[in-house]
């Protein structure tokens, strides 16, 4: 009766019938199993899904000590440890029941967030691997700030993880030491050839698809490939993948240039795909010819799925193959009815992909010219031996498509570079699909692709966040093989460390309550000088105006104040910031609905009494301007996760993601500012002028709020 309960268990997990049977023959592991889930009801209800059931029997499985079980097996019930790679593997070797890397860049961001970016003592530091002597790096990292700017002085930190030996990567030339590189006969020869065109140099390309918006993801992307160049004195291109014309905007072109500018690098050379078309087309026929490719009239749908039949057409001759293509590409096709296929199997099994299709879409670059595309497959690594990329770094889930890049130029006999991949970045509470973006902007969640709640660089941008921020956050996260979702506040934290040294002080206030200061020292208004920066004061000051109407925050008064309340009240008087002045209430003036409607107070000057308990912002003759508070804009850490949000992710919208106040007062010394220029409101947070801004009605998007809860007492 034992043995049938504890199958049910198992099989409860998500085991098979099979594997439930072959798991109570050890009974070791079956104990081991049984108090494992038992204990996991306990937190879960009677049942288990079947990813929290393999983590369960990969627990038990591998546990040595069962005096850790318990402890574990509560990590996995609350999701604290939720992939196998916390369980097995590399991770495991190091550092026992975690993935080591991601436990480290959890730490470096948390350090980063209390302790602030590394100083310059700290960059100096270099690996013992190091053959540059620290005065010639010095020399470098001084030429790099006056030709590259502050972008690159934020980004050192990258550099020193790029630069020289530090990821393992061969030399230009060397591509033959890489494991897993494919040589032929002629290999040594054209990597000759290839050191006698490019001297030896690094070569790396950014080969973004022009059909979305660039997310955070592509900034790691943008980082890695021109950072990893300019660590080593090489070049980055900037390629288009533009093979898919009905998906392509000009609108997606013009921004990708932006971004990539605006993250602080120059691309050598912008190239596209298309420029390409004719010899790619040309390289096709001589694979035809060497029997490696064929003319296909499979469906699509005949394609899909994970075994799909073998092409009856696999084995026609070239020369009807030939005639064919020749065909496809005047037309004589419709749309699905030939392809033209590669013979090769790929790592995940995938039989002949498509190297080219028929589509009748004209093309934004070559217009009518085509009605045959290249594919990915086809497409990528050929364009990356034309402009002789040394590394082709890509995210880690091309990995699959490593072989028929190799096998693609080596049946061509042309020059192959070496593909590296690497982990991609994620955010938790984000959604970057392309896709996905389409539905939130049609449902009416966000207004554009780049709304500032989302994590498109265009929406990052305008919410105000510096590129600087972004750059480090990148060299944070650092360069891994391992998939890295991060938390935003992480984000957020190098964002606070950029603006703290870089946006101005000014005061607003969100929910005005007037003040009358019924003794004003002065005839008129009085001119204050107020520190841009109060901790360096040689950056500078601005001027704005004091007179006897001022107007704080609400909710910095109480007629009936709590305990530890240090604000204005009665018998409680306050600073005003940067005046040199107190305040002390004297008359609450209320409406008809018993609302306060403005204080009447007394001033005296600071240094003529008692220290008060706090100072308090203010604004004077302000401006009246539209204040944007933006919030998470969903409510669970991963809202396409249909075990976290069984709704879908649009089910998923935080309903308070975006506050707007129509009318807070901000003191006039912005009165100038333009789109994208960032300040601090003193206890408020970090503020960017939106775009929608027009004269004499400026838009402020809150960026960031303080570390400080600026509603403490």
């Amino acid at each position: 009766m034992a043995a049938l309960d504890s199958l049910s268990l198992f099989t409860g997990l998500g085991l098979s019938e099979h594997k439930a049977r072959e798991t109570l023959k050890n009974t070791a592991l079956s104990a081991q199993l049984r108090e494992a889930a038992t204990q996991a009801q306990q937190t879960l209800g009677c049942t288990i899904d079947k990813a929290t059931g393999t983590l369960l029997y990969g627990l038990a499985s591998r546990l040595r000590d069962p005096r850790r079980l318990s402890f574990l097996v509560s990590y996995i019930a609350n999701r604290k440890i939720h992939t196998e790679t916390q369980l097995s593997g590399e991770a495991r070797a190091a550092l026992k029941w975690a993935d080591g890397k991601m436990i480290k860049h959890e730490v470096d961001m948390q350090v980063l967030h209390l302790l602030g970016p590394k100083t310059e003592t700290d960059l100096e530091k270099k690996p013992k691997v190091a053959k540059t002597r620290p005065e010639e790096t010095d020399r470098r990292t001084a030429k790099d700030v006056v030709e590259n700017g502050e972008a690159v002085v934020q980004t050192l930190s990258l550099m020193e993880q790029l630069r020289g030996e530090a990821l393992k990567f061969h030399k230009p030339g060397e591509n033959y030491k890489t494991p897993g590189y494919v040589t032929t006969p002629h290999t040594m020869d054209l990597l000759k050839q290839h050191l006698e065109i490019t001297g030896g140099q690094v070569r790396t390309r950014f080969p973004p698809e022009p059909n979305g918006i660039l997310h955070i993801g592509h900034a790691k992307a943008i980082n890695f490939n021109f950072g990893y160049a300019k660590a080593n004195n090489g070049i980055c291109f900037l390629r288009f993948d533009d093979t898919n014309p009905e998906k392509e905007e000009a609108k997606f072109f013009t921004a990708i240039c932006d971004m990539v500018a605006w993250l602080g690098y120059t691309p050598y050379k912008v190239t596209y795909a298309s420029n390409y078309f004719d010899q790619l087309y040309v390289w096709a026929e001589e694979l035809i010819r060497r029997g490696q490719a064929y003319v296909c009239h499979q469906r699509g749908e005949e394609l899909k799925g994970h075994n799909p039949l073998p092409s009856p057409w696999r084995d026609r001759p070239a020369e009807e193959s030939l005639l064919l293509f020749e065909a496809m590409r005047k037309g004589k096709f419709a749309e699905g009815e030939a392809t033209l296929r590669m013979k090769l199997v790929m790592e995940d099994g995938k039989m002949d992909p498509v190297a080219y299709r028929v589509k009748y879409t004209p093309h934004h670059r070559t217009g009518d010219t085509w009605c045959i595309y290249p594919t990915y497959d086809y497409t990528h690594c050929l364009c990356d031996s034309i402009e002789h990329i040394t590394h082709s770094l890509c995210t880690k889930e091309f990995q699959a498509r490593r072989s028929s890049y190799f096998w693609l130029c080596n049946a061509l006999d042309v020059y192959c570079p070496v593909q590296w991949e690497y982990g991609r970045l994620n955010l938790h509470y984000a959604v970057v699909s392309k896709r996905k973006i389409l539905q939130l902007v049609a449902a009416g969640a966000v207004r554009d692709w780049d709304d500032p709640r989302l994590f498109t660089l265009t929406a990052l941008r305008r919410r105000g966040f510096p590129p600087e921020a972004i750059n480090n956050f990148c060299a944070r996260v650092g360069v891994t093989v391992a998939q890295t979702t991060m938390e935003p506040h992480l984000l957020e934290a190098c964002v606070r460390d950029v603006l703290n040294d870089t946006a101005p002080r000014a005061m607003a206030v969100l929910e005005p309550l007037q003040v009358v200061i019924t003794n004003f020292p002065a005839a008129k208004s009085l001119d204050i000088q107020v520190p841009s920066f109060p901790a360096d004061e040689t950056k500078g000051f601005h001027q704005i105006p004091f007179g006897p109407i001022v107007f704080i925050e609400r909710t910095d008064f109480r007629e009936e104040p709590e305990p530890g309340y240090k604000r204005l009240a009665w018998g409680q008087p306050v600073g005003l910031r940067h005046t040199g002045y107190i305040i002390e209430l004297q008359h609450v003036v209320k409406g008809p609905s018993g609302c306060v409607e403005r204080l009447e107070v007394t001033c005296r000057r600071a240094d003529a009494g008692e220290k008060p308990k706090a100072f308090i912002h203010w604004v004077s003759q302000p401006l009246t301007c539209e204040i944007r508070l933006y919030e998470r804009l969903f409510q669970h850490k991963n809202p396409e996760d249909p075990a976290e949000v069984p709704g879908g992710f649009l089910s998923d919208l935080n309903p308070a993601s975006l506050q707007v106040v129509e009318a807070a007062l901000v003191d006039c010394s912005v009165a100038l500012a333009k789109p994208f220029d960032k300040f601090q409101f003193e206890r408020l947070g970090y503020f960017s002028v939106d775009p929608d801004s027009r004269q004499g009605q400026l838009v402020f998007n809150r960026t960031v709020t303080l570390k400080e809860d600026p509603g403490k007492v």
